[in-house]
């Protein structure tokens, strides 16, 4: 098995990524820079956090259009794992492999704090072992995710909401954290599993969601 973790100009979430898979979970991983126009050799994609192209348009909407996001749809339509963190979330929505949008927080403030989650969905990869509420970081200025009440409907009657917040900290719909694709192999999510992955750093929730990658692959 082995996860590429993209890197975009502007990424700096992308070392917690590749330490946390390595490291943490055992599996091979390596950088794959965004102007790759192919992902041959890699069975899933980490999409981490940061602040792609600058933020300079909307959050993740520049990286959405870059060349390596051809491999990732070519990936995710083979039912390969993929997941998108924080900007890597906002990407995933940007380039229409997740529904909805991430907009300002509702207080207008970058907030950097642990946050509290439940495991909506307890039947997808990404969620199965999550059977407690598991305490993960945020950080993130543009967090809260938005989808008009007919896509709300939806993603609940096909069970695709992965997390929501016990604390609602940025004003989500419905408090949620984490969305899936219908096919439930890909998930975005603003916390930050690879942040909550080290027993040295006291935070290890975290890799009951990175788990998701080997049950994934392994069952493909």
């Amino acid at each position: 098995m082995k996860v590429a973790v993209l890197r975009f100009p502007g990424s700096n979430c992308d070392q917690d990524a590749l330490h946390a898979l390595r490291d943490s979970l055992g599996v091979q991983a390596d950088y794959v820079w965004h102007e790759e126009p192919s992902l041959a050799g890699f069975d899933a994609v980490f999409v981490p956090g940061g602040f792609s192209y600058g933020d300079y348009l909307r959050c993740g909407a520049m990286a959405s259009q870059a060349k390596v996001m051809d491999g990732v749809r070519e990936l995710a339509a083979k039912g390969a794992p993929v997941l998108g963190v924080c900007n890597g979330f906002q990407i995933l929505c940007e380039a229409d492999l997740l529904p909805g949008a991430l907009m300002q927080n509702e207080g207008q403030k970058f907030i950097c704090a642990p946050v509290r989650l439940e495991a909506v969905n307890r039947t997808s990869a990404w969620t199965s072992a999550v059977d407690r509420v598991i305490e993960i970081p945020i950080a993130h200025g543009e967090g809260r995710y938005v989808v008009d009440e007919a896509t709300l409907a939806e993603l609940k009657a096909n069970n695709q909401i992965a997390f929501r917040y016990l604390d609602n900290p940025n004003g989500s719909v419905d408090s949620i954290a984490g969305v899936l694709n219908r096919e439930g192999n890909v998930l975005g999510m603003m916390p930050h599993p690879e942040r909550a992955a080290f027993d040295r750093l006291g935070l290890t929730d975290g890799l009951a969601i990175l788990k998701g990658f080997q049950v994934l692959v392994a069952s493909r």
